[in-house]
């Protein structure tokens, strides 16, 4: 397993870019400097069904694992809100990318908004919402979650009536996983201000658009 970490270490070290590396403020670890608990954190990322190699040098692991503890708790959450919650893949996905828009957070949006249209949702809809606009093609329930999830970030509260749809449409169980993943995508989003992470520019993934203050 030592040999394997180390080979994931030095390959993903080699694909990171330059410039990247120069601004962010957590220096990669490697192999010989990791304690027990950050190699577990790590061997089980490396695991079915992230299957990651290169999370070592990439936030927001290479921050989380500064407090190995926190970070499996972390990967618990993660793991739960992203597959087991029984939500489609495309609300799972919207959710997180609606969060990745109120923070404006690249490295959050590029890597969702391709997982959502996988997931079937209308690729439309992350380009609206990556320009700062009112998705037009979304689906009932996709509308219902984005009222909620934008009434939540805008008026730090959310109206009975929009309420009373997210339980009749999702469940009370569904809201408040719907809810959790959004929350936990918070904590992603200020964890990766606190890194000073960079995202690569993709050509098949939009740019979030600036907001106005």
């Amino acid at each position: 397993m030592r040999h394997s970490l180390t080979t994931a270490l030095m390959t993903a070290a080699l694909a990171l870019p330059l410039s990247a590396a120069a601004q962010e403020r957590y220096p990669t670890l490697n192999a010989n400097q990791l304690s027990a608990e950050q190699k577990a954190y790590i061997e089980n990322l490396q695991k079915p069904p992230r299957s990651n190699t290169t999370a070592l040098q990439n936030p927001p692991y290479k921050v989380y694992m500064r407090s190995p503890e926190l970070a499996g708790k972390l990967e618990a959450v993660s793991d739960y809100v992203r597959w087991g919650t029984g939500q489609p893949p495309r609300l799972t996905e919207l959710a997180i990318m609606i969060t990745a828009r109120q923070w404006s957070s690249q490295w959050i949006w590029r890597a969702h908004y391709r997982a959502a249209v996988r997931g079937g949702l209308d690729p439309s809809v992350g380009a609206d919402i990556a320009a700062g606009k009112r998705p037009e093609k979304m689906q009932d329930d996709e509308t219902i979650l984005y009222n909620y999830a934008m009434e939540m970030y805008r008026d730090k509260a959310v109206a009975d009536t929009t309420y009373a749809a997210a339980v009749k449409q999702f469940g009370e169980k569904g809201l408040i996983d719907l809810v959790a993943t959004m929350g936990y995508y918070d904590t992603v989003a200020m964890t990766l201000i606190t890194g000073k992470a960079v995202a690569p520019k993709e050509d098949d993934v939009p740019q979030l658009a600036a907001l106005p203050r």
